[in-house]
């Protein structure tokens, strides 16, 4: 049995911890001992992951129980007492109510509709990328063109002006850093959430053409609901696209020969954004609370426990990809968990791949000689934070 979950990449930047490997290849669906003492459940195969994302029995809802935290983290609690989810973070809702507000944002975020944007995000990608030629190396890729790029895409699709970047990436940053205090985290949350209800307000009386303009006028939606899935758009729209651009660029780099079979096959950029995505999973943890007693796989997983799912050990599973802890651009990774499964499955994934298929085929194109400006060891991985990345990339050219 586990003690605690283990976080740290350990092998390599890139590879599930190995204790959770290990537990992967002898029991998928294993029981694991919180910090707490709570008795909680690790579900690591990709399997029984994808299936437990598509069943309804392991609920979203904090609410039904507490949450447990499967680390110890300085400054934070153990565990979470039950609270009602927040008005509009439709991710910690199940049925009906997370039905009725994600619907409000299908229609945004169709294949069609996001298909209509590929030429702005082409056009946002190739002046990041003269902006970028303009500078003298090395330079911070995350600072220069990782962050900015989608930054500016869901500043533009929301209708949040971009000159207030400072302040919501500052504050959704540090929301998602996990060795903070409570009274930290929520103060960037109050920060984020009052920054976006002015600007509600603000659409409300004077609509303008964008996303948060539309969902301002539908009176079915209150203040708090619309701040709750501005916080959610916000927040899922920039960081993690920005992170897989940077930790993508950063496993190209250590793998030349795939960087040069996808320099040499620029075709293969689709799956090599999804092969990416599987073995990246910058969103590596999920959790999950049993609503009832659940058999499952084999295992009797009681009601009230709290079930972590590593999406990163499914995504790297052999018995679902073989050689799985390989960068591989030929595969095909489709069916990867990296945007979730089932109801809950991420609504900006298409937007996410038209931002990563511009952003990494411009940047090889513009740079054929892009290395890292410091050894790899040196670069600082984002352990400390909820969704994986690096926090600076240095690189250099000719």
């Amino acid at each position: 049995m586990l003690h605690g979950l283990p976080m740290d990449r350990d092998v390599t930047p890139f590879d599930p911890p190995s204790a959770i490997t290990k537990v992967r290849s002898t029991r998928p669906v294993s029981p694991m001992l919180f910090p707490d003492g709570h008795e909680g459940w690790l579900i690591s195969g990709y399997d029984a992951v994808r299936q437990a994302l598509a069943d309804t029995r392991f609920s979203s809802r904090q609410d039904l129980g507490v949450l447990h935290a499967p680390y110890p983290t300085p400054g934070m609690p153990e565990f979470t007492e039950p609270a009602p989810p927040e008005p509009g973070v439709f991710i910690s809702m199940d049925a009906p109510e997370h039905t009725r507000l994600r619907r409000k944002l299908t229609g945004a975020f169709t294949v069609r509709r996001m298909k209509a944007l590929e030429d702005r995000i082409a056009e946002i990608t190739t002046r990041q990328l003269d902006e970028l030629a303009k500078l003298t190396p090395p330079v911070d890729l995350v600072r220069e063109f990782a962050l900015p790029v989608p930054s500016l895409v869901i500043c533009e699709l929301l209708g949040v002006p971009y000159e207030d970047r400072d302040t919501f990436q500052t504050n959704t940053a540090r929301f998602m850093e996990r060795e903070i205090s409570l009274e930290d985290k929520m103060a960037a949350y109050i920060a984020t959430n009052t920054f976006l209800a002015g600007l509600i307000a603000a659409k409300r009386a004077e609509p303008t053409d964008d996303l948060l303009s539309d969902l301002a006028r539908d009176e079915d939606l209150s203040d708090q609901e619309l701040v709750g899935m501005s916080f959610l758009l916000l927040l899922a729209g920039h960081e993690t696209t920005a992170n897989m651009l940077a930790l993508g660029t950063f496993a190209l780099l250590e793998h030349p020969d795939q960087l040069a079979a996808l320099r040499a096959e620029p075709e293969l950029i689709a799956d090599a954004v999804e092969e990416l995505l599987r073995y990246l999973t910058v969103v590596d943890i999920f959790f999950r609370y049993a609503a009832e007693d659940i058999e499952f796989h084999g295992e009797t997983i009681r009601e009230g426990s709290t079930v972590v799912l590593s999406l990163l050990a499914g995504n790297h599973d052999p018995g679902r990809y073989e050689n799985g802890d390989e960068l591989d651009v030929h595969r095909n990774a489709r069916g990867h968990l990296a945007f979730g499964h089932g109801v809950h499955q991420c609504l900006g994934q298409q937007l996410a791949r038209i931002e990563m298929r511009a952003g990494f085929e411009g940047l090889l194109h513009r740079f054929p000689s892009l290395r890292l400006a410091v050894p790899a060891d040196e670069v600082k991985l984002k352990t400390d934070m909820n969704i994986y990345g690096v926090h600076a990339l240095p690189v250099t050219w000719a």
